[in-house]
């Protein structure tokens, strides 16, 4: 197991974040940090995103541990470590930037959707997944399949929200993947950053209970 998986597993929450300008990334990610948010992503298809990933590597060294979301293939995967990228999400499941993750010693978490997909994911070397989209999957699904894949980490994204975490851990995910119900874009282009600081406790604290 990786440290980046012992990381996931023990903070249970990444922080998605998707269309941010770069003016204010440095400023949305104190704020998570502030809240207790210990994984964040910034996905490629975000203007400038391996610009940012290279500076928050650097600026929040030792507080946060910073990924590249939104890796559809090999040669977004190479973009994403070249920026730094300590772990690398993905909507998709490619066997390729699985490969490229642990020749080069970095977690990749794809997406998946079904049990062939999961189990595929876990023999190619993917050390977690990613279930989505959970918000239309819902956590029946994700109980029922946790029967007999009880033994592959599975990281819920889509549909999560304060209301409904226990839901999504109850049915078997060991994290959540969050984006605009955490990381609320407008408080941060109109400078509240203590109401993104505050969300962020709110969903560390919920976590820290189950």
């Amino acid at each position: 197991m990786s440290e980046t998986l012992k990381q996931l597993l023990e903070h249970k929450i990444v922080a998605i974040l998707r269309g941010i300008e770069d003016r204010h990334a440095d400023a949305a990610g104190q704020a998570l940090i502030d809240g207790g948010i210990r994984l964040m992503e910034i996905t490629l298809n975000t203007q400038g995103a391996t610009t940012m990933i290279h500076r928050w590597r650097n600026k929040f060294d030792g507080q946060a541990i910073v990924g590249a979301g939104t890796v559809l293939d090999l040669k977004m995967a190479q973009e994403a470590l070249a920026a730094g990228a300590q772990f690398i999400i993905s909507p998709n499941l490619d066997e390729e930037v699985i490969a490229y993750g642990a020749e080069h010693g970095v977690s990749v978490w794809p997406g998946v959707m079904t049990p062939t997909e999961i189990v595929k994911a876990w023999k190619a070397g993917a050390e977690a997944v990613k279930l989505f989209p959970m918000g239309t999957l819902g956590t029946k699904y994700l109980a029922e399949i946790r029967g007999p894949l009880d033994h592959i980490p599975i990281m819920a994204t889509g549909g999560a929200d304060l209301h409904n975490l226990g839901e999504y851990f109850g049915a078997g995910a060991n994290a959540v993947g969050l984006g605009s119900k955490l990381v609320n874009l407008e408080w941060v282009r109109e400078g509240k950053l203590e109401l993104v600081t505050e969300r962020a406790r709110q969903f560390v604290d919920a976590v820290s209970k189950l």
